[in-house]
């Protein structure tokens, strides 16, 4: 009776789990508008999802656009396209393989690991270890609970100091399916903490200032790729009256919200909220940034794909006042990141090198003061998109060090 419950058990759990059998994603290429309008049309009549851009709202002529298609969807899809003379690319040929051969949901779980993408469980002890096991050099504090109850949990590294020391604050996985976001906090952590005494340059940054790392802001959403569907991007949160879940977190501070690049339908993957900061962890990040906002020098947030390295501002095409220096820390950034394994990544401010988005963490953050905010877009540029594979953890990860190494250093010298 019991295994026969256990059975029932399992059967349950597998059927909860969002399954992707004979999906492909493609890469359209509208260079008309009547295409862009195409498009747009398309997304109002079938269930499609966006990977770039977000939408079907931040569609324009000229932009590459990756969809995900459902299996029963491939065969209109592909004819009314061909139809229309838009030029087609097949990314992913089966989006399943491509989840399968990132899963971390096995029987029997592997430990954390570096080069993998580990799940919430895993990256929850990791945090507890390697925070008692460094008491020298980190700390841990919880800045809230997000909707459903998960803690957030930062970490401080740096070296123990009588006096506040300027900060940095860095966050990773504020949209829940770029998994490889998640990976490089967790690989910056380990490599602050081994290369310090030994590499000057991350000696002097723990010495002299703190870096505070959030290693996955959007954890409900993070934990629900890994058991239910994979390709989640919001928050889980819920209102009565609406069947849709959760809202977009990085449309849902107070950066122009709601204005542009953004939609206030509760079903879309970049709804902005019932208001700002109506996604409890958007207000947790916001609440600690404004409470240490005399030290905090530099705001970092990592997301995924394309390959940018983006600056305020995304919710309107004016330039910020300190353009032409974040633009300058940009380029270089992205050059001693280029150094390692020669990839290239695109700089510039937001809404004129990608689409305007308002709502952004890293618009807010500079508003609120923070002169050095920067978005980074990891790897790849569509190959793969969210399902790049764990062989390109380490290079992805390795290169990216160099980048955020470059802007600290560039922020430390120019503290005072």
């Amino acid at each position: 009776m019991k295994v026969l419950l256990l059975l029932g058990l399992v059967a349950v759990a597998l059927a909860d789990i969002t399954r992707f059998e004979g999906e492909k994603v493609f890469r359209l290429k509208p260079v008309l508008d009547e295409h862009v309008t195409l498009i747009k049309e398309l997304a109002k009549s079938i269930e499609v999802d966006f990977w770039s851009p977000e939408s079907a709202e931040l569609v324009s002529i000229d932009m590459d656009v990756d969809i995900r298609v459902p299996a029963m969807y491939l065969d209109m899809v592909f004819t009314f396209l061909q139809q229309n003379d838009m030029k087609i690319e097949v990314l992913i040929e089966d989006l399943q393989s491509a989840v399968d051969a990132q899963a971390d949901n096995k029987p029997s779980p592997r430990a954390h690991s570096y080069t993998k993408y580990n799940n919430w469980d895993k990256v929850e002890s990791w945090i507890a270890s390697i925070s008692s096991s460094n008491s020298d050099l980190i700390s841990k504090q919880v800045i809230g609970n997000t909707y459903e109850g998960r803690p957030m949990t930062l970490l401080k590294l740096g070296r123990k100091s009588s006096s506040t020391k300027p900060a940095i604050f860095m966050d990773c996985g504020i949209h829940a399916r770029e998994w490889i976001s998640p990976a490089f906090c967790q690989w910056f952590v380990k490599e602050a903490l081994s290369t310090y005494g030994r590499d000057a340059q991350m000696t002097s940054l723990l010495d002299e200032m703190d870096v505070f790392v959030l290693p996955v802001l959007n954890v409900d959403g993070y934990d629900y790729t890994h058991k239910s569907n994979r390709m989640w991007r919001k928050t889980r949160s819920r209102r009565s009256g609406s069947s849709c879940v959760g809202a977009d977190p990085n449309r849902n501070f107070d950066a122009g919200w709601c204005t542009v690049g953004a939609s206030n339908n509760p079903c879309s993957d970049i709804f902005c909220g019932y208001k700002i900061e109506s996604e409890i962890e958007a207000k947790n990040v916001a609440d600690f940034i404004r409470r240490n906002k005399s030290i905090i020098k530099a705001y970092l947030t990592v997301h995924s794909y394309s390959q940018l390295l983006l600056f305020p501002y995304a919710y309107t095409y004016e330039l910020s006042a300190t353009h032409s220096e974040l633009l300058k820390v940009a380029e270089g950034a992205s050059a001693a990141l280029r150094s390692l394994y020669g990839t290239r990544y695109t700089s510039g401010p937001a809404a004129a090198t990608i689409y305007p988005a308002a709502g952004g963490s890293d618009d807010w953050a500079h508003d609120l003061g923070v002169k050095y905010s920067y978005t980074f877009e990891l790897r790849d540029t569509g190959r793969y998109g969210f399902l790049l594979p764990e062989s390109q953890i380490k290079p992805t990860c390795e290169e990216t060090m160099l980048a955020v190494k470059y802007i600290a250093s560039y922020v430390q010298k120019n503290l005072y």
